[in-house]
């Protein structure tokens, strides 16, 4: 591998297809024709990383069907390690149709009645690379059901023992909970945990049923062990809250298409800027720097169809943020 002497980061949980219509605007039933596209937060993470010169490896589940073996494929012309992905036997990779509305925001309807990554078990688990990570990034949606449930929790446990920042993104997608409330106490359960979480303003709002605006609000998902939590605002930027400061990054305006995947692109970015330099927690400039240069990875991914093939590279960033500053 390319790259060898760059820490490690592994992304744990689901990697799905995305069907997004080829029209925008209209319903699933209007919808005459789909994209099919890669797609799972943790692996556009993990791509997304890779596309900015870093080191990822994508840990989770697929199955057995053309789907599952285009996905692997997929991780692997992105440079991401596979070596962490089982594939099951019997059941089948999981789908969602996705709507794009006019502004490029979604709604999904999933076809997972078990699908293969939320089979992932324990067992399965590559211990050893989640070990030589220097970071591991995971969601919430393994924690929907057993037994990834339960491989989510040992992964965790060993990337902590091993001395491995844990990093959070939430991802509320709450059709695939049985209720609310559920997704709530679930997503909280682990919520302690974590070295780091990025939520945008909405899972803000979802999460404290209070208002994301309102610092108080934030600060209520604000916990001991915490280095660092980001709030991302869409298109206006991003919140940073550590334990001796706090403040905004504004972000870049850009014409959105499909603001699928732009907040792993964010998420990814940052991450990378994360592993390469942990002083980042202490250093305020050094932290709006890369929160900056997150929110341009955030931008550029909006303004094309589907995640993975909307990362940005660097040099893609670098020309946004300069475009920017010539204004």
């Amino acid at each position: 591998m390319a790259n060898s002497g760059s820490p490690l980061i592994v992304a744990f949980g689901e990697m799905l297809i995305d069907f997004v219509p080829d029209t925008a605007g209209v319903s699933l039933a209007e919808s005459t024709g789909f994209l099919k596209a890669a797609g799972g937060a943790p692996a556009n993470v993990a791509c997304a990383i890779t596309k900015l010169g870093g080191k990822s490896a994508f840990v989770g589940k697929v199955g057995d069907d053309e789907f599952g073996h285009m996905l692997i494929n997929i991780l692997k012309k992105n440079g991401v390690n596979a070596e962490g992905v089982c594939v099951d036997k019997h059941a089948r990779t999981a789908l969602a149709f996705v709507t794009l509305k006019n502004d490029g925001e979604r709604e999904f309807m999933f076809y997972r009645n078990p699908s293969a990554d939320m089979l992932l078990k324990d067992s399965e688990l590559n211990m050893g690379l989640i070990k030589q990570a220097k970071i591991f990034h995971y969601g919430s949606i393994s924690l929907i059901a057993e037994p990834c449930r339960s491989a989510h929790m040992a992964a965790m446990k060993a990337a902590k023992e091993a001395g491995v920042l844990l990093s959070y993104d939430p991802n509320v997608r709450l059709p695939l909970w049985p209720s609310a409330d559920a997704a709530r106490q679930e997503i909280k359960s682990i919520w302690n945990q974590a070295d780091f979480i990025k939520v945008s303003d909405d899972e803000v709002n979802f999460l404290t049923q209070g208002d994301s605006e309102k610092e108080d609000v934030v600060l209520s998902l604000w916990h001991d062990n915490l280095k660092l939590l980001v709030v991302t605002d869409g298109e206006k930027g991003c919140r940073y809250y550590t334990k001796k400061f706090k403040g905004k990054v504004a972000g870049f305006s850009v014409k959105a298409v499909d603001t699928t995947g732009a907040g792993d692109s964010f998420v990814g970015s940052f991450l990378l800027s994360m592993a390469n330099d942990m002083s980042i927690f202490e250093d305020e400039a050094k932290l709006k720097e890369a929160l900056s240069f997150a929110n341009a990875c955030g931008a550029i991914c909006t303004t094309q169809k589907g995640a993975i093939p909307a990362l940005p590279t660097q040099s893609d960033a670098r020309e946004l943020i300069s475009k920017s500053k010539a204004k």
